[in-house]
């Protein structure tokens, strides 16, 4: 399916992931965080860089390996992305809903 970002027509999954991460820009991010209703600052910014990272090397994500990454703790991570740090985290970042996410 369709949907518009920052103007832009992506391809998403019927949970909103985009299909294709060619399709991503920091401001498509931007929006999908507004519409998400988080207003991004830079330590979302470094999640959200460090979860691309993992997702180009195809190391799977979960809370805990995210909490040991050093960029952030576990609180820190639900306070930055609240109603499912992961799910919404890489949502936002452009990569695929992660195994370990129900």
């Amino acid at each position: 399916m369709e949907q518009v970002f920052a103007g832009v027509s992506v391809q998403v999954n019927d949970e909103g992931y985009l299909t294709d991460f060619s399709q991503w820009t920091r401001e498509v991010g931007e929006d999908m965080a507004q519409k998400e209703g988080i207003t991004m600052t830079d330590k979302h910014w470094e999640v959200i860089n460090y979860l691309q990272e993992q997702e180009r090397n195809e190391v799977p994500l979960t809370i805990r390996k995210i909490g040991k990454s050093g960029v952030v703790n576990i609180k820190e991570f639900y306070a930055l992305f609240p109603n499912g740090p992961l799910k919404v985290s890489s949502k936002i970042a452009g990569i695929p809903k992660p195994v370990s996410c129900i």
